[in-house]
């Protein structure tokens, strides 16, 4: 254990601290200042920035998170972590597909079936790449592009929300999205028909999406989206008309339903990846309960 130890503190010694823990770091001693009558235990504190530094770690370095499985007290702090990552790069070809990794779940049947599902998805994206690659090559060249990864959109008591992005780059690009959302309290893998007591959600969110497509178009001459008043000319025809039944979304950090549309899906290529949060108003009498979107 003492070298793997003394190998842990080599590998986080030359991991390169992210940009964004600086801000981090910044706004949580804003808030110490702010709350230090309550004066936390020094130890606490210690133990609290130590965790985040710990994760910043694990999130960029493959090798140190390899390491750290190995070792039950720290792993045990872990729940999302860059487990594989390919990377390619030549002139004209580039590839860097991170695999996330979900830890520590008891529902080792779940956490089980989404991790071979990312490695899966993962390995054949790679493979997909070296293929395109070998063919452009022999074929005279190209050029060819393909960045994915993960971003964890909520992380609380209740919730874990991870949304997994590939980037395919041939001359223009795309984007999808892919949502897993996890209640961590019971350990199921949530899904979108689940939240409702029937399908009539499909009709009462579409049409809230359709009516802040409309006003974000009349009050930002940016945005145009697939709907009439909404950028489409008077002549043209919707090419937006309706969520699916299973359409990408997550669940925020404050409960409200985050419905996601891929780039090209309901808009121009150049708004990219848009997303709609729905009021949970409008859902009321469509939920099953107000455990999860509230």
């Amino acid at each position: 254990m003492d070298e793997k130890l003394k190998e842990l503190e080599k590998q986080y010694n030359e991991v390169p601290i992210p940009k964004e823990l600086d801000f981090v770091v910044e706004n949580a001693l804003k808030q110490g200042k702010k709350k230090r009558k309550k004066r936390a235990p020094q130890w606490l504190l210690g133990s609290a920035a130590a965790a985040m530094l710990f994760t910043a770690g694990l999130n960029v370095s493959p090798a140190m998170a390899r390491t750290l499985s190995d070792i039950p007290v720290v792993g045990s702090v872990v729940k999302v972590l860059t487990w594989t990552e390919y990377e390619v790069k030549e002139e004209t070809y580039d590839a860097d597909i991170k695999v996330p990794s979900i830890e520590n779940l008891e529902n080792k049947d779940l956490a089980n079936a989404l991790n071979e599902k990312y490695r899966s998805e993962g390995k054949a994206l790679y493979n997909d790449f070296v293929a395109e690659v070998g063919d452009l090559k022999a074929n005279g060249g190209g050029h060819l592009g393909v960045d994915s990864g993960y971003d964890v959109k909520t992380d609380n008591d209740q919730i874990l929300s991870i949304g997994r992005y590939t980037v395919n780059t041939v001359g223009s690009s795309s984007t999808t999205m892919h949502y897993d959302t996890i209640d961590k309290q019971n350990e199921i893998l949530i899904t979108l028909p689940m939240l409702f007591k029937d399908d009539s959600y499909i009709k009462t969110i579409t049409e809230n999406i359709i009516e802040q497509m409309r006003k974000q178009a009349a009050s930002n001459s940016d945005k145009t989206y697939w709907v009439k008043g909404a950028g489409l000319l008077p002549d043209e025809p919707d090419m937006f008309t309706t969520i699916k039944a299973d359409q990408q979304f997550y669940i925020s950090d404050k409960g409200k339903l985050v419905i996601s549309f891929d780039k090209y899906e309901v808009a121009p290529g150049y708004m990219g990846v848009v997303e709609f949060e729905i009021p949970t108003d409008v859902l009321k009498n469509n939920l099953v309960s107000s455990n999860y979107i509230h």
